[in-house]
């Protein structure tokens, strides 16, 4: 989804302001590798909106990413556990939260085979304790952000919002069942819940253990990338502010019950990518120099084998397009 399409969004659906100006609604953001994009664009732009932001600051995470709002009135950290049905529940009865946009997770593909359990409790357990809180609180709306890798992996086939899910790996299966959760609330209650499935997401203040600052980093310190199995695997990359847009949709249009896609028809295989990456920090377009930089190791995990992540983004181009129309 490019900016472009994404103009001129109005949230004051969302929020209701009293005549002197006291915030009145909150929103509520959990902090992941995209989220403080979305927190910041939040913050600036709407400064009649109460933004909580609630993060457990794990390994990856870096309160610096949020400097330029930290001071705001109408911008509120607090550290905390998702995991924590107390604190949790507390938290609610507290702050009378009104929208939620959950995008707490373990979300690191390999480190999933080896901690599993790790993240079946943040991802499944966690975003249970989230929306059960959110339900008894009566709030408005439920965004849960989770992704295209719950449909598994394709050479050729491109996935939409009722493709089945076929998750490869641990983290993907976590997002997947967490999803379930999610989804029986609407079915059983009604709590309007909306999920987001994106792709992977790249821009500033991302961890270094994703694959583009990843190499980034491995070049700029004359270390080769990295590249697991053959490297023909095919990704689709999305800019961080584009993403912050699709989200400002979703909480301004997006209908309870439904589920959309957030990607882009551009893809790019891993080996490409790094061949790109040396390209710019390299100066070089010499494909035997490129060659040089990437070192091709066993994919241990067999990952590769799903060659394609590729999901596409009908449902919310389709609303975006019959809105503006």
């Amino acid at each position: 989804l490019g900016i472009d399409l994404l103009t001129g969004i109005d949230l004051s659906s969302l929020c209701c302001i009293k005549a002197n100006n006291v915030i009145e609604k909150s929103t509520f953001l959990l902090s992941s590798c995209s989220a403080s994009h979305v927190v910041v664009s939040l913050v600036k732009n709407y400064p009649n909106y109460l933004i909580i932001n609630l993060d457990k600051l794990d390994y990856c995470a870096s309160l610096k990413n949020l400097e330029t709002v930290s001071e705001k009135e109408n911008y509120k950290f607090i550290q905390g556990d998702i995991c924590d049905p107390h604190f949790i529940k507390q938290l609610f009865e507290t702050e009378k939260i009104d929208i939620v946009l959950h995008f707490a997770a373990q979300t690191h593909v390999d480190l999933s085979f080896w901690h599993a359990l790790e993240f079946t409790y943040v991802n499944v357990y966690g975003t249970n304790v989230l929306v059960a809180a959110a339900h008894e609180a009566n709030v408005e709306k439920f965004v849960y952000v989770s992704t295209d890798e719950v449909y598994g992996g394709s050479t050729d086939q491109e996935f939409d919002e009722s493709s089945p899910k076929r998750p490869t790996n641990p983290y993907a299966s976590s997002k997947a069942a967490a999803e379930c959760f999610v989804q029986s609330y609407w079915e059983r209650y009604q709590f309007p819940v909306v999920i987001t499935r994106s792709s992977n997401v790249y821009g500033p203040h991302q961890y270094p253990e994703k694959v583009i600052p990843k190499f980034i980093s491995l070049l700029q310190q004359n270390r080769k990338c990295c590249i697991h199995g053959s490297g023909l695997q095919r990704r689709n990359f999305l800019y961080a502010t584009d993403v912050v847009e699709a989200f400002l949709t979703v909480l301004k249009e997006g209908k309870p019950g439904e589920i959309y896609n957030i990607g882009t028809n551009f893809e790019m295989s891993i080996a490409q990518l790094a061949k790109e990456l040396i390209h710019l920090i390299k100066k070089t377009s010499s494909e035997s120099e490129m060659e040089h930089w990437m070192d091709y190791v066993k994919d241990s995990n067999n990952d590769s084998a799903s060659f394609r992540y590729h999901s596409f983004s009908g449902v919310i181009r389709n609303h975006i397009s019959a809105d503006s129309s």
